[in-house]
């Protein structure tokens, strides 16, 4: 406990699974969290009377990331609260629509690629050059998805954009490495998460979705929470460039048989 201490997080997409987990985890060990949601302001509600109850104090910010103006918003609410921000954790997203390359309109094209990868983009561009401010150093962690390696029908949006968060994120160790801000990347596999509500709801759906995976069930948020907590804590000092894939094994599975 207390690893965290001290420290100002800000978590993109925090009203709900994997954000919001992690913002409770980051609470317990004493950093003060900035939450933000898109629409669902009951949900990130909810993690804000979390976060107080683990002993954290929260900020609450509506904040549609694939603008850049309201990016910047978002900073200057928690600059304005906080006086910085030590913690980067960008994980806000839209899943893949389910529509193949050759009839995916422009509009939602780049409906996924801004959410996926601009919006991480604004964020932290603005993160580093409030570092500089604020005497350099600092953790950015992007979440991705084991989608930046596994191609999916339908879903060519989805995993370009966190094909992309992957590059960028090896991009960024080097540029800032020498300035002691480290930038990793969690890649979680099927996380029981709205974005995976049918595999929720649906115990046969589930037992389905898992059948190739190697542990045969989901992962848990919590379970991506306390590898956020490391890589934002002075544990992972040393660490950079890394993404870290939380799947059950699923990656090593897929190609078996063949």
């Amino acid at each position: 406990m207390g690893r965290l201490e001290g420290k100002i997080a800000l978590i993109t997409g925090s009203d709900s699974g994997i954000g919001k987990a992690t913002a409770i985890e980051f609470a317990k060990e004493g950093a003060n969290v900035v939450i933000t949601y898109h629409t669902d302001e009951d949900g990130g509600k909810e993690t804000l009377k979390e976060v107080e109850n683990a002993g954290g104090k929260g900020l609450l910010v509506k904040v549609d990331v694939s603008k850049e103006e309201e990016v910047e918003k978002m900073f200057d609410r928690a600059l304005e609260e906080f006086g910085t921000v030590d913690i980067l954790m960008n994980n806000a997203a839209i899943n893949g629509q389910g529509i193949p390359i050759a009839d995916l309109s422009t509009e939602k094209w780049d409906r996924a690629i801004k959410t996926n990868l601009y919006g991480y983009f604004f964020c932290i561009r603005r993160f580093i050059n409030l570092r500089r401010k604020n005497g350099r150093k600092g953790k950015i962690i992007n979440v991705s998805s084991v989608h930046e390696e596994i191609p999916a029908p339908g879903t060519g949006d989805y995993c370009s954009s966190k094909g992309a968060v992957k590059m960028l994120t090896r991009t960024l160790a080097l540029e800032l490495a020498e300035e002691g801000i480290n930038v990793n990347n969690i890649a979680p596999g099927m996380i029981l998460t709205p974005i995976n509500q049918e595999a929720k709801d649906d115990k046969e759906a589930r037992e389905e979705k898992t059948d190739n995976i190697p542990m045969k069930r989901a992962g848990k948020p919590g379970e991506i929470a306390r590898l956020a907590v490391f890589l934002a804590s002075a544990d992972s000092d040393y660490v950079t460039g890394s993404t870290y894939v939380m799947d059950g094994g699923l990656t090593q599975y897929m190609g078996q048989g063949a």
